[in-house]
């Protein structure tokens, strides 16, 4: 057992009744509870290549929640293993080698909660790491939607980077209003993605489909750190971004 959660099997997660909902066990129920949801998706449009969710986008988010007194749970659209793209296993960045040196948190996101088992209630903060994989499986998606909502509807904070604020593009809160109109948001931007030549791979382009929403995109150059912060949502251009990011998360939640 770690951070509250009973370790079940990939199998196990996967046969639980459709109406269990996750609950963090033990004296874990006294924490801050936070949430990193990453994607389930692998394939990387049809170019027969791999994708997955970004190491730095979760690492250097979680290291910095856990220093906060934050327990932190792992969650994806489907649940159990989620891809990590193995072009972001770089070990020469310490926060990932130590992530990835950590078996505990390896198996983790091994077994990562479905969203369909998550109570929203319970956690004051999600963060959505990006990874090309969430181009596919966050827009569109009835629980990234759900959580995204009730977490910022019930006073939480809403963070994301890269290419996680794709989770973004089709919240509506409980007045009606998208979760991102009218509010300064970073995005991996139109450029970038014509940069890494994935401009006609991806399903949309996602800085022009949040803008779409009404949000007010604030790029910098590639691959410079840039982060806005918008109330209680927080989000950031690229991986440069993520350290940064994970300040400001921080420091929004102990306000």
């Amino acid at each position: 057992m770690r951070n509250g959660i009973t370790r079940r099997t990939v199998v196990g997660l996967a046969g639980l009744a459709a109406a269990t909902v996750f609950q963090p066990t033990g004296e874990s129920k006294m924490q801050k509870r936070a949430l990193i949801v990453i994607s389930s998706h692998a394939e990387l449009g049809g170019t027969g290549k791999k994708t997955g969710w970004y190491l730095s986008e979760v690492s250097h988010v979680y290291y910095p929640l856990v220093a906060a007194g934050f327990a932190v749970d792992f969650a994806s659209p489907r649940g159990g293993a989620a891809p990590m793209d193995e072009s972001s296993r770089k070990l020469d960045d310490p926060e990932n080698a130590r992530f990835l040196g950590d078996p505990a948190l390896v198996a983790r996101v091994a077994e990562t909660i479905p969203l369909a088992k998550i109570d929203p209630t319970r956690y004051a903060l999600v963060h959505f790491a990006g990874g090309h994989g969430v181009m596919w499986d966050f827009p569109r998606d009835a629980d990234v939607q759900r959580v995204a909502a009730a977490i910022y509807d019930g006073g939480g904070i809403i963070a994301a980077v890269c290419h996680g604020p794709a989770a973004l593009i089709d919240v509506r809160l409980k007045d009606g209003t998208y979760l991102v109109a009218n509010k300064d948001v970073s995005t991996f931007t139109n450029a970038e993605e014509e940069a890494v030549g994935l401009t006609k791979v991806v399903p949309f382009a996602l800085q022009s489909a949040l803008e779409a929403r009404g949000a007010r995109v604030h790029a910098a150059a590639n691959w410079q750190s840039q982060v806005s912060v918008s109330g209680r949502l927080i989000t950031g251009q690229n991986p440069q971004s993520a350290k940064a990011l994970a300040s400001r998360l921080v420091e929004a939640a102990a306000k």
